[in-house]
């Protein structure tokens, strides 16, 4: 039975990490920490167990935890997950692993040296649809699969405009670091963590430059800040060569066009595969002189019911037996490599080559 704790009692804490702990008998959470003390005890009392923390530190030292959950704004995740790292705890800290390349290398560090695990959620990786596209392209039914286009624009939803999501300081970047790193890192893991060569990449900060006269279809993480920060990229294009495919992509929180475009498309010499964020995918291929599309589906909820579970039912196993998980820092590193690489490529405006 291992001992958890909660580190930031927010929205990606309530609405996935929490319910999968509970959900599997192998664990107790024993505390709930969040700088705002109301949270953490709203916690307690919402779920019936633990006990409210205002400071991680005070349950560094605690000789019967076993494992933390780092579920913290992105400014935090690589000096908690260090500290803990380093007091013997097994972590699971929610993407992206750190605002910086260098900041995820520290805690890669921190992992090596203190011999425990460190999980990044990438959730994807615990997919249904995505394993299964993996498993297609593992076994040749693509062949050589030597281009992949990843799309994740969005109308206009910046998430929380000038608050925290929209700070560099705080998030370390924007879309691509929001949304392009489950995206990244969903096209690595498929395609087999490939090794990059060089990256060559543009990010935009354009469309909520002015808080107050911004118009919105959605604000998912709050409502406007007046007079907040907005200094992160509401839109990325990059192309990454690796020692594989080559990836292309486009991101935007906002752009002028309204439609929403989540999918990946790998394209290979026997077959194409279309993955729809979220969604069934369709095998695209050529059969006997006709065309052939092949459209997968799954059991009602799968997509959205079990991957989170997956996520926290592997780490728990991985904290028990060692496993190395296809999530570990280790794998993960590569995907804040490239960011970074996107993000020096826009700021310099040269290819980064590795």
């Amino acid at each position: 039975m291992l001992k958890i704790a909660i580190i930031g009692c927010g929205t990606i804490a309530n609405s996935a990490h929490i319910p999968a702990y509970l959900a599997n008998p192998d664990n107790e959470i024993a505390y709930f920490c969040d700088i705002i003390p109301e949270r953490a005890e709203e916690a307690v009392a919402k779920y019936g167990c633990g006990r409210a923390v205002a400071d991680y530190r005070d349950i560094l030292n605690d000789d019967s935890l076993d494992a933390v959950s780092v579920c913290t704004p992105n400014d935090v995740h690589a000096p908690i997950a260090i500290d803990f790292l380093q007091a013997g705890k097994h972590v699971l800290c929610e993407k992206p692993a750190a605002r910086t390349y260098d900041e995820a290398l520290a805690m890669q560090k921190a992992c090596h040296e203190s011999g425990k695990i460190l999980n990044i959620g990438v959730v994807n990786r615990f997919r249904e649809g995505v394993n299964r596209v993996k498993k297609l392209i593992d076994a040749g039914e693509l062949g050589e699969v030597y281009q992949v286009y990843a799309s994740f624009r969005s109308h206009r939803s910046i998430p929380g405009l000038g608050g925290a999501f929209t700070t560099k300081k705080i998030a370390g970047g924007g879309v691509l670091i929001d949304w392009g790193v489950h995206f990244l890192d969903l096209v690595m893991y498929c395609t087999g963590d490939p090794v990059p060569r060089s990256v060559s990449g543009q990010t935009h900060c354009k469309l909520g430059r002015d808080i107050s006269a911004y118009t919105y279809t959605d604000m998912w993480a709050g409502p406007p800040v007046p007079g907040g920060t907005y200094d992160v990229d509401d839109f990325v294009t990059a192309i990454i060569k690796t020692a594989g495919p080559t990836f292309t992509l486009n991101g935007a929180w906002a752009q002028n066009i309204g439609h929403e475009e989540m999918y990946i498309d790998f394209l290979g010499t026997k077959a194409g595969v279309r993955l729809n964020y979220f969604e069934p995918f369709t095998l695209f291929a050529a059969k006997d002189g006709a065309l052939t599309e092949t459209a997968f589906t799954y059991s009602a909820g799968t997509e959205m019911k079990d991957y989170f579970q997956n996520e926290i039912d592997a780490f728990l196993r991985s904290a028990q037996s060692g496993e190395k998980l296809p999530s570990h820092i280790d794998t993960v590193i590569i995907t804040a490599k490239i960011m970074q690489a996107i993000y020096d490529s826009s700021e310099t405006g040269r290819e980064v080559v590795f």
